[in-house]
């Protein structure tokens, strides 16, 4: 024991320099307002073995959350959770999901010698470096969300995206889980797993009511576009609102969700089930509720801010989309025609023809659309026959004519935007980066 000591403390001073340049970029870029991803790419390069190992360091292991949308909320999810269980969670609750970002996240947290104090690490993941970062990370839990319509200008296929889920899931060296109401996911090869496989899912009563259902690519491969037959581990039974009861094995958890739709009731599921899996014996339903109850919504998936500096005033919901399958599970969930909306889309999204696929009924009218992309977005919306107030480009600007209106009597806009539109609004209303207040 004595012997290895030295060792592994020349091992950890390797990383003093590497780490504190990280540290040092990270405070110049948040200084500027922004750079998540630099600090953690300066970092890499200067020091490319520190991921790896990040590995050794967790007593209950690394998880990774893949899937197409949700893999923020779900993060979120499990990480609060587990910290309602007791444990410390190291994590990248901004989505930061590139190997960059996860290392900008553990720059947040690390000594110098690169050491984590925490119990466990829950990462949300790329589904393009899954496979390769779990060779560096070695993650003991893989969950796997959905396969949706997204980027494909980048990943050019569902299928192909569902591939490298399944792909990286093969590395997982504790516990798969995998959502059964994924036409793709659902049909893994249980017996090309190192791990034992859970499946997730949502009653299939509850998917019939929902307008669209849960909007999973169907496969186009099998020659079986549905789902293969799975008995789910963790099941949504009943959705009333934001209250929803999840069984888990035998046992009902009543939760409540930190923001309210279909999709999140399924993220839940999903949640319920990795923390199980993880904790095992010591798993508690009771303090899973506990958990979901203390729970803030994820960075700006349903957070609600003041829209001046009056905090008694009126409020502002971000409703924070990437493309048509959560655009449509967010309109699905709105409780009626909004009073007050704006609707933001920028250069971020090469091609939007797929907002033609959305069912916009649930809107009426939308007061401001902006973002590079406003006009393409409100030729779409005025299609769906949605009255428009403004077209403004300039996010700041339509910032300034969503204050400028009379207040309205249910005292909240809700703003609809994509993530780089949400993180300059939430800027623009005096919110900056979360990170700090998620850990």
């Amino acid at each position: 024991m004595m012997s290895t000591a030295p060792q592994a403390r020349s091992a950890g001073l390797r990383y003093v320099f590497p780490v504190l340049a990280g540290k040092l970029a990270r405070f110049a870029t948040r200084l500027r307002g922004g750079g998540s991803a630099f600090p953690g790419y300066l970092t890499n390069r200067l020091a490319p073995s520190l991921l790896p190992t990040l590995a050794d360091q967790f007593r209950y292991g690394v998880v990774f959350v893949l899937g197409s949308n949700g893999k923020t909320t779900t993060t979120h999810m499990v990480s609060e959770v587990l910290r309602a269980h007791g444990l410390r969670v190291f994590t990248n609750p901004t989505g930061a999901n590139l190997p960059q970002g996860v290392t900008s996240a553990l720059l947040a947290d690390a000594t110098l010698t690169g050491r984590i104090k925490a119990d466990v690490a829950v990462l949300e993941i790329d589904e393009g470096y899954a496979a390769d970062l779990a060779d560096r990370l070695s993650p003991s839990v893989i969950l796997s969300l959905n396969v949706q319509v997204d980027q494909l200008y980048r990943f050019y296929e569902t299928e192909r995206v569902a591939d490298m889920m399944l792909d990286a899931s093969t590395r997982a060296s504790a516990h798969v889980v995998v959502n059964r109401d994924d036409p793709y996911l659902s049909k893994i090869d249980v017996d090309a797993m190192r791990a034992p496989v859970s499946f997730f899912g949502v009653a299939p009563e509850i998917i019939a009511a929902s307008a669209h259902g849960l909007v999973n690519a169907a496969d186009t491969r099998s020659g079986n576009a549905g789902t293969a037959e799975r008995d789910a581990y963790s099941e949504v039974r009943s959705v009333n609102g934001r209250e929803v009861s999840i069984r888990i094995g035998e046992v009902d958890a009543a939760v409540r969700l930190p923001a309210r739709g279909l999709h999140y009731a399924a993220d839940a599921a999903a949640a319920l089930a990795v923390a199980s899996r993880v904790l095992g014996d010591e798993f508690s339903t009771d303090a899973a509720a506990q958990g979901f109850s203390r729970m803030a919504p994820a960075y700006g998936r349903g957070e609600v801010i003041p829209l001046r500096r009056d905090p008694a005033g009126e409020q502002v919901e971000f409703v924070m989309f990437k493309n048509a399958p959560s655009l449509q599970m967010n309109l699905d969930a709105l409780d009626g025609a909004p009073e007050r909306a704006l609707m933001a889309i920028d250069e971020g999204t090469p091609d939007v023809s797929w907002l033609y696929d959305v069912d916009f009924h649930a809107l009426e009218s939308v007061d401001v659309v902006t973002g590079e992309k406003a006009y393409q977005l409100a030729l779409a919306l005025e299609h769906a026959g949605v009255r428009i107030g403004t077209v403004e480009p300039d996010m700041g600007k339509a910032v300034a004519m969503m204050r400028e209106l009379p207040q309205i009597a249910a005292g909240r806009q809700i703003w609809f935007v994509n993530y780089e539109l949400m993180m300059i609004g939430r800027r623009l209303l005096g919110h900056g980066d979360q990170e700090v207040a998620r850990r």
